[in-house]
């Protein structure tokens, strides 16, 4: 099927572009999201009177988008899960989830908004992309531990695991060996 891009899509084109993509991409994703028209004379027409409009909207979402884009910066959130003693998450952590962390760090993101290509299933520091606009994208890191104690850790490098229970079990030697960077203390 063709279609009339009436925005930027990642990996199939610019704003009017016409492209041909698979039936079912087209249906099921373009056509419900208003990203893309049927590519008929009809359609076609009414995209190149409607343009000017369209590139202006485009251009003030993106100035939106690159002014959140600046106050996220280097956005850093703690997830806490449940995880086995080798790091294996009791579940996983999903863009549902790192979309609720950012929302309550004080940024509006839907799940849509946030790539994630697999499941997060280990416990660390992970780069995730959000997505606030076809053209501006950015990395939050996404910090999934057991507790805050192992979160500040990680953040830290220093190791988690029972390595972190014995540090921190004794709090002058956490102390010690977060100063001196020695992980061993304990």
């Amino acid at each position: 099927m063709q279609v009339v891009l009436l925005e930027r899509v990642e990996k199939l084109g610019q704003m009017g572009d016409v492209v041909k993509v698979k039936d079912g991409f087209a249906r099921n994703y373009l056509l419900p999201q208003k990203k893309a028209l049927r590519a008929t004379k009809a359609n076609l027409e009414q995209f190149r009177a409607r343009k000017a409009q369209l590139e202006a909207t485009n251009l003030e979402r993106r100035k939106e988008a690159e002014s959140v884009a600046a106050m996220m910066g280097d956005l850093k959130v703690v997830l806490l899960r449940q995880a086995s003693e080798g790091g294996q998450l009791y579940g996983s952590v999903s863009s549902r989830d790192i979309a609720e962390a950012v929302t309550a760090a004080g940024f509006t993101v839907a799940r849509a908004q946030v790539e994630l290509n697999m499941a997060i299933k280990n416990l660390g520091i992970h780069a995730v992309q959000v997505r606030l606009h076809p053209e501006i994208a950015l990395k939050v890191s996404v910090n999934v531990a057991r507790s805050e104690t192992e979160a500040e850790a990680q953040r830290k490098g220093l190791p988690t695991g029972s390595a972190v229970a014995e540090l921190f079990d004794n709090p002058e030697t956490a102390i010690a060996a977060t100063e001196t960077g020695d992980s061993t203390a304990g």
